[in-house]
């Protein structure tokens, strides 16, 4: 019989990566016990995005059942599938959670050991990392409180569009400024399709500053977008 495991803590914490062009949104980062596992496995990893943390818990990335579920933990800036990435199977026993049969698709076959958590515990740090706003830059609140104000509208659903992304974009260190855009919001949208038609894409490259609060950025930069046929304001994605 398999002696228990000692039980783990899980603390999530958010990081905003230095390939940030992988993934504008921060990741987030578990540590067990303290330790970044992850990193000494697989050091070019990045964590799961801080975008997939928006919905309801059970869609949240390391939510568990009573099914076992095969995650992606970590994977490389460009794909899992052209550098690998690490994998965890991870679910919910009575009042453990348990992460076993784990999976390294990259050059390092090492991986990190098993994991008993408690689930009271385990269920609170997500619930905790979900809600936590502390790591935003200004222009991560901008891009969190427009898309709530899109969202919530139904503006684009009004001209038969479907709002797709909205997301920071920061200004890239070491970067000539011609080579870079200025920090800012992007938004992009599609048509939905009609039979026989290609749905076109549409977006905006917004810019945000220091100098305003970023609720009153956020407003204003709603209102420019709603003022008239998000069709005709956007750009064609393609041209």
């Amino acid at each position: 019989m398999t002696e228990p495991l000692a039980i783990s803590t899980l603390t999530l914490q958010h990081r905003i990566p230095d390939d940030w062009a992988a993934d504008p949104w921060a990741e987030v980062r578990p540590l067990i016990d303290g330790v970044d596992v992850l990193k000494a496995v697989h050091p070019e990893g990045m964590a799961l995005s801080r975008r997939h943390w928006t919905g309801p818990a059970e869609s949240w990335p390391l939510a568990v059942t009573k099914e076992p579920r095969r995650v992606n933990i970590a994977e490389p800036p460009c794909t899992a599938g052209c550098c690998g990435a690490l994998y965890v199977t991870m679910r919910r026993e009575g009042d453990r959670v348990i992460w076993d049969a784990w999976e390294n698709t990259s050059n390092v076959t090492a991986v990190p050991s098993d994991f008993w958590f408690d689930a009271a515990q385990y269920e609170a740090e997500l619930v905790r990392a979900a809600a936590d706003r502390s790591w935003e830059e200004p222009v991560d609140t901008v891009a969190r409180l427009l898309h709530q104000t899109l969202a919530d509208s139904g503006w684009f659903e009004r001209w038969g569009c479907v709002l797709t992304n909205v997301s920071p974009r920061r200004e890239e260190p070491d970067m000539p400024d011609e080579l870079t855009s200025p920090e800012g919001v992007d938004v992009s949208f599609h048509e939905v399709q009609t039979s026989g038609a290609r749905a076109r894409s549409y977006w905006y490259e917004l810019f945000t500053t220091h100098e305003q609060p970023v609720e009153e950025q956020a407003r204003q930069l709603a209102a420019r977008i709603m003022a008239d046929d998000p069709r005709k304001t956007a750009e064609l994605e393609g041209h």
